[in-house]
């Protein structure tokens, strides 16, 4: 991947921030891996919210919620900055 996408793309998981804690979503390392295939014009984001999900079923009801925020607003992010690119999260 160029250099430009690879700014591109930290630039967007530096705005994301997590809503409890204020931290981006760069910081958090949730975004564990990108493929990009150019000649395809795709692009696949592995995520690990998983691994961040609190024992406390209430409390993961609530994490439940505000990962699907996240992935949404990281959906709309990655869709506005790469319009031409079909963008997969895995």
């Amino acid at each position: 991947m160029d250099p430009e996408t690879t700014q591109r793309i930290d630039a967007i998981l530096g705005r994301i921030k997590d809503p409890e804690s204020g931290i981006s979503l760069d910081r958090l390392g949730v975004v564990t891996r990108i493929r990009y295939n150019e000649e395809k014009r795709e692009m696949y984001l592995f995520t690990d919210f998983l691994s961040h999900l609190p024992t406390c079923n209430t409390c993961r009801g609530i994490a439940v919620a505000i990962i699907s925020s996240l992935m949404k607003r990281m959906q709309e992010e990655f869709e506005k900055e790469f319009p031409d690119i079909t963008i997969e999260f895995v």
